[in-house]
C-alpha cells in the first residue's frame, strides 16, 4: 500500500487540530491515520509534578521526536504501531497505549513537526496553519482553563514566558518548509475542501 504523509504545523491555538478533525471527518476512519506530536511529550517519572510544570513545552527537546519518526517509517512499511498517550493534566506520560494501524494517508500534526529535519523529510504534503497571534491566545486560554484544569494566570504565564519566545524561535521560522499555508487552519472552509480534494485523489488512487 502507498502511504502518503501530510504534516499539519501552526502556533499554537491555530485551528491544526480544528482542520485535522474536519480531513478525518471526510474519509474513512481506515483511509486516514492521525499522529499529534503532542502524544510524543517525553516522560519525566522522576520530576514530580512541580517540576514538570516548569518544563519548557515549547522546545523542541521536549518531545521525543526520534520515537515519532520510527513510528512513521514504520507505518509507510505497512507496520502497525503503538503510540504513547500523554496527560496534560499530569503534565506526563501514561502507561497506555494506542495502536495505529498503517492508511493510505497519514496526518500529523504540531507547533514543531517542521522544525525537525528528518521528520519533515518523511513528509509528502506540508501544510502550515497562519493564525493571528491574538486569536491563538485568546484559543488557548479557552483551551487550557476549560480542558486542561489550568488557572488563566497560568496560562498567561506560560504563553508569556515559554510560548512567545519558542513560536518566534522555532515555529514562525519552519513555515518556510510548508507547500501549502491556509489562514485559520479548519475554519478556513475553502482551503479545507481544496485539501480534502487533494486528499481524496491520493486515497482513491
Amino acid at each position: 500500500m502507498q502511504v502518503t504523509v501530510i504534516g499539519v504545523a501552526g502556533g499554537t491555538g491555530s485551528g491544526k487540530s480544528t482542520l485535522v478533525k474536519r480531513l478525518q471527518e471526510a474519509f474513512r476512519s481506515d483511509d486516514v491515520a492521525t499522529l499529534c506530536h503532542d502524544f510524543y511529550y517525553k516522560a519525566h517519572p522522576e520530576l514530580t509534578y512541580e517540576e514538570r510544570t516548569q518544563l519548557n513545552y515549547d522546545h523542541p527537546q521536549a518531545f521525543d521526536t526520534d520515537m515519532l519518526v520510527e513510528h512513521i517509517k514504520a507505518l509507510k512499511n505497512n507496520q502497525s504501531i503503538e503510540r504513547p498517550v500523554y496527560s496534560f493534566v499530569e503534565h506526563n506520560r501514561t502507561e497506555e497505549r494506542v495502536a495505529v494501524k498503517p492508511s493510505k494517508v497519514i496526518i500529523i500534526d504540531g507547533i514543531l513537526i517542521f522544525e525537525n529535519k528528518e521528520l519533515r523529510e518523511l513528509m509528502d504534503i506540508k501544510v502550515f496553519v497562519d493564525t493571528d497571534a491574538d486569536v491563538r491566545l485568546a484559543r488557548r486560554i479557552l483551551r487550557d482553563v476549560r480542558e486542561r484544569g489550568r488557572s488563566m494566570e497560568s496560562v498567561i504565564n506560560q504563553y508569556t514566558n515559554t510560548v512567545k519566545p519558542m513560536h518566534e524561535e522555532f515555529v514562525e521560522p519552519s513555515k518556510k518548509y510548508a507547500d501549502v499555508i491556509i489562514p485559520e487552519g479548519g475554519f478556513n472552509s475553502v482551503a479545507v475542501q481544496m485539501l480534502i480534494q487533494n486528499i481524496r485523489s491520493i486515497v482513491e488512487k
